[in-house]
């Protein structure tokens, strides 16, 4: 059971991303669509769903158990991104939401491994902050800030989100062997990149005591 709803809720996160990628896709402006794109980490935030980007940042402050689940979450999160990509296609929006998103993956298959690699792990480093930031801040205005601007420069800069480029490859139907490596490689990064952060700050305050 606690499999199952580990994995619902995995599923509902990647719906939510699935939301973010629509939003991002559906306007010209891309510091408008980074803007809207939010909409997908505030829905994971706020209810709690799991995001493997999110959660990857905390396996060192977790059991063996924690890192484990990692493998439902991811599943889950391709599940959800997948039906949300495949679904996006069949509205009267769907041919220009998958040219769009067809653009953005020939930028991706036509990369290298390792700035795939590096822009996961510059990814996840802002989405620590992001997530890490609404959990921890105080007041209202500074958790959805931190949201905001994590997610607006991970956009911004081109970094790699595995299950946003989940969510992408479905929307273009440009699913292959080749694809799966590279998002792979970019999952990889995001984990460097969420766990790095956090070991930085445990150093510094191990350092200053």
């Amino acid at each position: 059971m606690k499999v199952l709803k580990c994995l619902i809720s995995s599923i509902l996160a990647g719906l939510s991303i699935g939301f973010g990628g629509i939003a991002y896709l559906s306007v010209d402006n891309k510091l408008v669509g980074a803007i809207f794109f939010t909409i997908g980490l505030f829905l994971v935030c706020s209810f709690g769903y799991n995001l493997y980007t999110g959660k990857v940042c905390y396996i060192f402050d977790n059991d063996i158990k924690y890192t484990l689940n990692l493998i439902t979450i991811v599943a889950g999160n391709l599940i959800g991104t997948f039906i949300m990509g495949k679904a996006i296609l069949f509205t009267r929006f769907g041919a220009d939401i998958g040219k769009r998103a067809e653009s953005l993956c020939n930028t991706k298959l036509n990369d290298t491994y390792l700035s795939l690699f590096i822009l996961g792990i510059l990814c996840d480093v802002m989405i620590y902050i992001a997530v890490e930031g609404y959990s921890k801040i105080n007041y209202e205005l500074g958790k959805y800030l931190a949201l905001v601007f994590g997610v607006v420069v991970f956009i911004l800069g081109g970094f790699e989100h595995c299950i946003a480029d989940m969510f992408y490859f479905s929307a273009a139907s440009m699913w292959s062997v080749n694809a799966a490596i590279r998002v792979f490689v970019i999952l990889l990064g995001n984990a460097v990149g969420g766990v790095l952060m956090p070991l930085l700050r445990r150093a510094a305050r191990q350092e200053n005591k």
